[in-house]
């Protein structure tokens, strides 16, 4: 794990939805973006760096209409930082290699799970399905889903 930079020729090939969120600290629409519902197994890696930050194990609906996590897969890719942004102070999450805007995290999620709500943009990342973790080179992440692919 690690070693996970910004990579310029990632950033060209961005569509314009996902350089606005990521680049611009954007928010896509909620409700219309890619992984919101999304109940396959896999892992969420950051579209411009590819360091992963989320798992499908940790995912839940939290009905905001944005892919909400408990928790990162990697707490050292994720960088949070204050938003003081449209008169509201909130956390903002990056990614750590890639710099790339996630989203927000709010202390409203699951109690049972640590109270955390990782609100993110599905514009930002990338989904890696279980079955293709190996070879995307994230196979060290199999073990995250024994459970959840045998159920």
């Amino acid at each position: 794990m690690g070693g996970y930079t910004k990579n310029p020729n990632a950033i060209e090939q961005l569509t314009p939805e996902q350089f606005r969120v990521t680049q611009q600290c954007g928010t896509e629409p909620a409700f219309q973006n890619e992984y919101w519902d999304n109940k396959e197994p896999g892992l969420y890696v950051d579209v411009v760096s590819g360091e992963p930050l989320f798992a499908s194990v940790h995912k839940f609906d939290s009905g905001t209409g944005w892919p909400s996590f408990t928790v990162p897969v990697d707490p050292a890719n994720v960088v949070e930082k204050q938003d003081v942004s449209y008169g509201m102070i909130r956390t903002e999450v990056r990614s750590a290699g890639g710099d790339s805007h996630l989203g927000h995290v709010f202390p409203d999620g699951p109690r049972e799970e640590g109270g955390l709500r990782y609100c993110i943009n599905s514009a930002a990342l990338r989904f890696i399905p279980v079955g293709e973790l190996e070879d995307a080179g994230y196979g060290e992440y199999r073990t995250l889903f024994s459970e959840e692919v045998a159920s």
